[in-house]
């Protein structure tokens, strides 16, 4: 008989784990049964239908087999301490071969007579004429068994986790959903809403997760679509959007912030310092603003904006604000360049209309005698806006009365280091900001305690970017145009891919192609290189030769992607654009068209990724420049972990997230139940109480979101 587990039993005293297993789950973060149920599978074979051995061809697809042991035996090699494990297997229709690689035990298992049901696909046996199974799955039966746990059945494909393989961890699962007693596992779901949205038992949810029934949907389950899937999706969003419900509350009301004064003489002041007019967008979006900077509570705003919208300019006056007020504002970016080409703008502006505000700069690579003088005017206060990069938040950083934090690009940040720099002051307004289009559903999601501002138009005058997909054999004829171009006077982008998987081919690969163009392709042109791995002053010097002028044609990976604003470049050519998502494309085709030139994109086919599925998604980038309809089609391609690195949230974990934005409806189900259950009388305390009892890994999980 099975011991009955609790869900808050630990690993080690599951059968089949023990301490050295547990220890190795642990570094993975699974302590109890409970977590161990949270590890779902990642796809799904199905191995109901049974075929016959007759029927079985060489190199034919994956089979399941219903079979007896004929003979079986352990066969030494010459290697030492390495051994074969043969069998032959028959059903009424013929025999074939399986071996299994160093697993001498299973001559103990396959003994002659015994039934198994056997998974693989049957390879030319080389050996003895006919077919064979090489390390095939299986499952030794009794006659009598009616049920398997790894064939006969759609059977759950894991992950490798902790050195275990997919079939040690089927068999865990296995074995402890069937040690829970119904009633086992909390129900974090308040019941009333589980009966009005038609959950089913949490426990068994879990079951039909990991081990559907005989009649489940392959598809479905693939998709994630299963009754029991969307269940425990439910679930998922519920606890997260209860505990962005809670931050939301406590942000305005119990945290409380900063009042400015905002009067119509600031307004005017701070007007007379803009070169040109402000737009519908960044207007309205200046007023959403204003409101929350003169109410108590702290500012928590997410402004989105394309490429070239204006974000900055508004962060700026956002700044100036706090600046007017008494306060120290601080503009955090995640590049050096970005941030000393915010810094050179910000002050050029300032300087133009006469302002006198004391801007300082602070990065990674300041000198040191630099870093001394700011850290002491930030501290005595002489520094009134400080614009920097992670160095902002580092220990030693201390400010006399910060009031704003402005975060560019803040998918680039992890939410603590958010965290770190915002705790740096007495309840500072935040505003982080993005290029980066975020569908609706995404942004509720990640972003549910923060108030949402979008500037969706751009300044006039902003000529639109031709964008050309290409392939290989058209190579010259882009070359050809690139020539024209810059014999106008005009600079030039070639972006090669980075991909961390193969980070020095494709270094070489950069290397290679500016050394080609150098030398080949344009000798009488000046072509410069630039990538992540030179030091940041190498780097830099590079980059400002390109605003110079002086180097005509780039050859960059993607470190240009953000925060280089060179109005003269009027051309990138993307090489293997079928290696980058449609977001990036489009945040690097952002790169050309900031000056009244027209420009020109053209994504470069690889010879390996020009199939129609590759190029038909690259047409989604002749078609439009609108930033949110390419964000929606690339998360529709994608999934938002790769097209927003959700683990810069703290929501790695987040199982089911892909189903949730792929079904608004689940996620405003999910929203309306946990604003409806906090605005309940005694919701909120109910609300804690539910989150507080949930296993650590969530509690952490939530905890992030709070400072997300």
């Amino acid at each position: 008989m099975t011991t009955a587990l609790t869900s808050d039993t630990a690993l080690r005293f599951l059968k089949g784990v023990g301490p050295r297993r547990a220890e190795k789950l642990a570094a993975d973060g699974l302590h109890t049964v409970e977590d161990l149920l949270y590890v779902f599978p990642f796809r799904y074979e199905d191995r109901r239908s049974f075929a016959r051995v007759a029927d079985l061809v060489v190199d034919g697809p994956e089979t399941t087999l219903d079979v007896r042991v004929a003979s079986s035996r352990v066969i030494p090699t010459r290697r030492p301490g390495f051994t074969l494990f043969e069998a032959h297997l028959r059903d009424a229709t013929g025999q074939v071969r399986a071996v299994w690689y160093n697993q001498p035990y299973l001559e103990r298992l396959f003994v002659e007579g015994r039934r198994a049901v056997i998974f693989g696909r049957p390879t030319e046996d080389r050996y003895e004429r006919g077919l064979l199974l090489e390390n095939p799955d299986y499952e030794l039966l009794d006659d009598d068994d009616a049920e398997g746990i790894h064939t006969g059945r759609i059977v759950p494909v894991y992950r490798k986790l902790a050195e275990l393989s997919s079939r040690v961890q089927r068999t865990l699962m296995h074995r402890a959903l069937s040690s829970l007693a119904p009633g086992s596992l909390p129900e974090p779901v308040p019941v009333e809403i589980a009966r009005r949205r038609k959950l089913p038992d949490r426990l068994e949810a879990l079951r039909r997760t990991h081990f559907p029934p005989v009649d489940a949907r392959l598809d479905e389950l693939q998709d994630r679509r299963t009754e029991a899937q969307r269940s425990l999706a439910f679930e998922e969003i519920f606890l997260l959007q209860l505990a962005l419900v809670l931050r939301r509350h406590a942000v305005r009301s119990e945290e409380r912030g900063i009042a400015y004064e905002l009067t119509d003489a600031l307004r005017t002041r701070l007007g007379g310092l803009l070169p040109f007019k402000l737009t519908g967008a960044q207007q309205r979006v200046l007023r959403e603003i204003g409101d929350d900077l003169r109410s108590s509570h702290s500012m928590n705003r997410l402004l989105q904006g394309d490429v070239g919208s204006g974000k900055t300019i508004v962060a700026l006056l956002t700044l100036l604000v706090a600046v007017e007020n008494g306060y120290q504002g601080a503009l955090m970016a995640p590049t050096e360049i970005l941030a000393e080409q915010h810094f050179r703008n910000i002050e050029r502006l300032l300087a133009d209309k006469g302002a006198d505000y004391r801007v300082a700069i602070l990065t990674g690579s300041s000198r040191a005698a630099d870093r001394r003088r700011v850290l002491e005017g930030l501290a005595s206060g002489e520094i009134q806006l400080i614009v920097g990069t992670h160095a902002l938040f580092e220990p030693g950083v201390e400010f006399r009365r910060l009031g704003l934090v402005v975060v560019d690009e803040q998918h680039r940040f992890g939410v603590l280091q958010r965290a770190a720099l915002v705790a740096k002051g007495p309840r500072p307004d935040l505003l982080v900001m993005t290029a980066t289009p975020i569908p609706r559903s995404l942004a509720l999601t990640l972003y549910g305690d923060l108030d949402l501002s979008i500037i969706d138009e751009l300044p006039p005058g902003r000529v639109p970017i031709r964008t050309v997909v290409r392939r290989e054999k058209q190579r010259a004829k882009v070359y050809s145009g690139v020539e024209q171009e810059v014999v106008k006077g005009r600079q030039v982008y070639v972006v090669v891919p980075l991909v961390e998987e193969t980070a020095k081919s494709d270094l070489k690969a950069a290397t290679s192609l500016a050394e080609q163009l150098r030398t080949e392709v344009f000798p009488a042109l000046r072509v410069g290189l630039v990538h992540g791995r030179m030091k940041g002053a190498e780097k830099d010097a590079v980059m400002q030769s390109f605003a110079a002028g002086e180097v005509q044609i780039l050859v960059a990976t993607t470190v240009i992607e953000v925060g280089v604003d060179v109005p003269n470049a009027t051309v990138m050519v993307v090489e293997h654009a079928e290696r980058f998502g449609l977001s990036q494309l489009h945040q690097l085709r952002g790169r050309v068209g900031r000056g009244s030139e027209r420009s020109f994109c053209v994504l470069m086919v690889g010879e390996g990724g020009a199939g129609t599925q590759a190029f038909d998604r690259l047409r989604v980038m002749e078609e439009t420049s609108d930033g949110f309809k390419i964000a929606e089609k690339d998360l529709q391609l994608r999934g938002p972990g790769v097209v927003f690195g959700t683990q810069q949230h703290g929501l790695t974990d987040l199982q089911f997230l892909e189903v949730i934005l792929g079904d608004p409806r689940l996620l405003d189900a999910a929203r309306t139940e946990a604003q409806g259950l906090a605005a309940e009388p005694g919701g909120r305390e109910r609300a804690r109480e539910i989150l507080e009892s949930l296993r650590p890994a969530w509690k952490q999980r939530l905890e992030l979101a709070r400072i997300g």
